[in-house]
């Protein structure tokens, strides 16, 4: 099970941080600290996987990639794969790369319901639900077409909405 998906800069402000079991407001804010301190005291010629048991507990692992600057961390349990995690990484810069042509820190920032309807295509309750990028991005496509049919039909005065009953 995926217990957590971070989105931190290079200076260890996050970005996006989802936590798939319930933690504490301050022990989630206490976790991300741990965790970029392990990964910037990481040479740049080491492995991206790392044993999390000393910052997440028992049978905890992270995985990790960098993109410029920023850091897109994964935490999982045993019951996952390094490598398929590693790939999921990938597969979430890829699907982010799609939708905002070349991703950077101020659109994970400034876009945050969007990165989060993204993880949630890829990501459900600790499983991953969706590996391929152009489904993602499908659903993603729907997901605002109906957050734009549903504005546009609260967008519609009380007042005109009687006169077209009429």
């Amino acid at each position: 099970m995926i217990k957590a998906v971070m989105v931190m800069n290079t200076q260890g402000k996050p970005r996006l941080a989802k936590f798939f079991e319930y933690l504490p407001l301050e022990k989630q804010h206490e976790l991300i600290r741990s965790v970029f301190g392990v990964l910037c005291s990481r040479p740049e010629n080491v492995s991206n996987f790392v044993e999390a048991e000393s910052v997440f507990g028992p049978d905890s692992r992270l995985v990790y990639k960098h993109f410029a600057t920023l850091y897109f961390i994964f935490v999982f349990d045993s019951s996952e794969n390094e490598l398929a995690m590693l790939d999921l990484i990938q597969v979430l810069v890829e699907t982010l790369d799609r939708c905002f042509k070349n991703v950077c820190e101020l659109d994970i920032v400034f876009n945050y319901s969007k990165i989060h309807t993204i993880l949630d295509e890829i990501i459900f309750g600790g499983q991953v639900l969706e590996t391929r990028s152009t489904e993602i991005m499908r659903a993603v496509e729907e997901i605002s077409k109906l957050e734009a049919a549903s504005n546009a039909i609260t967008l519609v005065p009380k007042s005109a909405s009687g006169w077209l009953s009429r």
